[in-house]
């Protein structure tokens, strides 16, 4: 009985590769950790790291792809002005959290690379203090929505883990733009 169950596990596991080689490489449900560069402009910019968590889901028909997608993420960026004196308070506009949903489209190159191109909407979160030397008051915070858009492209490392990058871009309301530049690693469902 041992040994027949021995048997059927070996079995199984030489035909998961034939298996997965019959599915779309870009096919199906995927999760991912992003990082990078993060510039924030309004009057000015400051740079800072981004992260966040994305998930998402793609469709790939032949070469074509169109894929849904969301992301939670933050970062490090913070802009300030003043000397924390009475006469002279420190005011800084820090980055919250920056929630976006959108699709996404491409084509597979090679048979393992994607290139692709996405939009969507986006809504981030600043956070307003005021720091005169004597302690930081927290002024409130407002949400901004914008629109995201962005290039990138993606290569499969197997059957379910995959690495990514891409440039983009969001447009928020009162002036404010982020330029980003974001390495990712995930896996594939």
């Amino acid at each position: 009985m041992r040994s027949i169950v021995v048997a059927a596990l070996f079995a199984a596991s030489a035909a998961t590769p034939a298996l997965a080689q019959d599915k779309a490489p870009f096919t199906g449900a995927r999760v991912e950790a992003l990082a990078g560069w993060d510039r924030v402009q309004n009057n000015g910019h400051d740079d800072g790291i981004g992260y966040g968590l994305a998930a998402g889901y793609d469709f790939q028909t032949g070469m074509g792809l169109v894929g849904i997608e969301a992301e939670a993420a933050d970062s490090s960026v913070k802009q300030c002005a003043g000397s924390r004196t009475v006469a002279d308070p420190r005011f800084c506009a820090k980055t919250g959290r920056d929630l976006y949903v959108g699709g996404r489209v491409g084509t597979v190159v090679g048979g393992n690379t994607l290139l692709y191109a996405k939009a969507g909407y986006t809504n981030a979160r600043a956070k307003l203090t005021s720091n005169d030397g004597t302690g930081q008051v927290t002024l409130g915070s407002t949400d901004l929505d914008g629109v995201r858009v962005g290039a990138g492209v993606e290569y499969a490392l197997g059957t379910n883990a995959f690495v990514k990058t891409e440039y983009r871009y969001s447009n928020y309301e009162s002036g404010f733009e982020r330029h980003q530049v974001v390495g990712g690693f995930g896996f594939r469902f």
